[in-house]
């Protein structure tokens, strides 16, 4: 394994991203984060379960007999499991790949394509966490794995890579039309949903369009644009801007409030 692995990753609009791998190291320390927060959790719920239980002793026994204890014992481990992987999956389906731990490591998961992940990629690996854990197979896979996956990120199709800051390149172009529309957009776009991979995707286009066809470059931008506006809140392309300005503008406003 390299001290440094990166993958290729192609989107769906055919932009071609770079991300580095997170790596065993990280991934272990984001993991021991999160097992203190889920620790202090499922001690919680003991004990919220042990004061119930005793004030409903007599109730208990009414129901279940003898077999309290097994019940109990049965119940309790239901709903522990279910908060081990109830918690993962809340957080990266919430915070778009990354738990506490994760944020804390600055490492995210995304799928195999660079795209973030949802619900159900969340859920496939959190339910085979476990298995991953048994014997340390997860980590084996990851240390001897060329993509660094786990039995949950192979069965997702996902990767687990460092959060990417984003930088700029001197051979990117930008027209003085996008440089005057930034300035109206502060004020219209809200640019907090938006995540460094989708900064990336922006600013790989505006390197690459140079090398797309004029067909391609309209379609490609269009696309880009389309899937934007709904995550900075905006209903169309404001004050006639063409879609590859408008992304040129974004970049500019994007770079200035987060960078």
């Amino acid at each position: 394994m390299h001290l440094f692995n990166r993958v290729k990753s192609r989107t769906p609009e055919s932009v071609e991203l770079e991300f580095t791998l997170a790596g065993i190291g990280n991934r272990a320390w984001a993991l021991l984060i999160d097992y203190h927060v889920l620790g202090v959790i499922l001690i919680l719920f003991l004990i919220i379960l042990l004061i119930v239980s005793s004030q409903l002793t007599n109730v208990l026994k009414a129901i279940f007999g003898n077999s309290v204890f097994t019940w109990l014992l049965a119940i309790a481990s239901i709903i522990s499991f279910g908060i081990y992987t109830g918690y993962f999956v809340f957080f990266e389906t919430l915070w778009h790949g990354q738990t506490p731990g994760k944020r804390f490591a600055k490492i995210r998961v995304v799928r195999d394509d660079g795209r973030l992940i949802g619900l159900q990629q969340a859920t496939l690996r959190a339910l085979l966490r476990p298995f991953d854990e048994m014997l340390f197979i997860g980590a084996l896979l990851i240390v001897f794995g060329r993509h660094e996956k786990r039995l949950g990120d192979l069965a997702a199709g996902t990767i687990v890579i460092q959060n990417q800051t984003p930088i700029t390149s001197a051979n990117l172009t930008i027209s003085e039309e996008a440089k005057l529309a930034s300035e109206q957009l502060l004020n219209i776009a809200d640019l907090s949903a938006m995540l460094p991979d989708d900064f990336t995707i922006i600013r790989e286009y505006l390197l690459r369009r140079g090398e797309m066809t004029s067909k391609a470059k309209a379609l490609v931008s269009l696309q880009l644009v389309n899937q934007l506006l709904p995550i900075i809140k905006l209903e169309k392309i404001p004050y006639h801007l063409t879609p590859d300005v408008f992304l040129e503008a974004i970049y500019l406003v994007y770079q200035q409030s987060f960078t």
